[in-house]
């Protein structure tokens, strides 16, 4: 029975006839209430989805651990990925996202600078590998790093090393690596590292920098192989994490982000080109 009746029938039970004016202000008061019932959502409702913006590295890893949490709690994950500059910088012009999981700590770095995040700092949640990859029917297999500077290479892809933290870490292993002055005429340039590993599995590209997490899915590994850039060659990929400060599943986007922070989780994380981060 809604509120509305119960105040009525309160009234027949005592046998009273209110006045008009009185009558009158229970039975705003009454619709006002049904109207607060009907338009405030229920906690169910609240943390139906959570809305994560996430770093393209992320693209054959997330949607995986999205749906085993979707199975878990009933909570759905709506993911936009893109590269980590990219979606901070439509964050910090107002895109409504709960979650943002970068791939280092520079760009939810300055969500945190800019007020937006709800903690003094990010949390990482894993590390990232940077490899060069090249398709198996390739004439400069086998591959080496040394492939980089074979005359017979002609291009190369490359995330936006100003937007993708794989591609700024590409550039410094590069130059680290005394080869960069003569790689750069030949690079092709991603959006983000998705786009560049897209390049060059392709063929649009002879060799790519991709991050281990699309070279460990089966269609990298049946199409191609890959030799790890050494680590010592490039700044370590910390990939980190804020929650919103005005979203309105702040807690939902918390439980998930230490969801992925959990023992298991992590445990996980190897096997799909990730390391975790402890």
């Amino acid at each position: 029975m809604s509120q509305l009746s119960w105040v009525l029938l309160g009234y027949r039970k005592a046998g009273t006839r209110p006045k008009a004016k009185r009558l009158h202000m229970l039975i705003l008061t009454a619709f006002f209430l049904l109207f607060l019932a009907a338009s405030a959502p229920s906690q169910a409702q609240q943390i139906r989805e959570i809305r994560v913006a996430a770093a393209a590295d992320l693209q054959p890893v997330l949607p995986v651990l999205a749906a085993d949490y979707e199975k878990a709690t009933g909570v759905k994950i709506a993911i936009s990925f893109g590269s980590s500059g990219t979606l901070a910088t439509q964050i910090i012009n107002g895109a409504p996202i709960d979650l943002f999981l970068g791939a280092d700590f520079v760009f939810p770095e300055k969500i945190v600078a800019a007020g937006l995040a709800d903690s003094s700092a990010p949390t990482q949640y894993a590390k990232g590998t940077l490899v060069l990859w090249a398709r198996k029917d390739s004439p400069l297999q086998p591959i080496t790093l040394d492939t980089l500077v074979d005359k017979r290479v002609t291009s190369v892809a490359i995330a936006n090393d100003q937007r993708a933290p794989y591609g700024r870490a590409a550039v410094m292993a590069l130059q680290r690596m005394k080869m960069y002055d003569t790689v750069k005429p030949h690079l092709v340039i991603g959006e983000n590292i998705s786009q560049a590993a897209q390049f060059v599995q392709s063929g649009n590209a002879q060799l790519g920098f991709i991050s281990l997490t699309a070279a460990s899915t089966p269609q990298f590994k049946d199409s191609g192989t890959y030799v790890l850039v050494p680590k010592q060659t490039y700044a370590p990929i910390l990939q980190c994490a804020v929650v919103m400060a005005k979203s309105e599943q702040k807690a939902a986007a918390h439980a998930f982000l230490d969801w992925i922070l959990s023992p298991a989780v992590q445990a996980r994380l190897p096997q799909m080109g990730l390391g975790p981060v402890r």
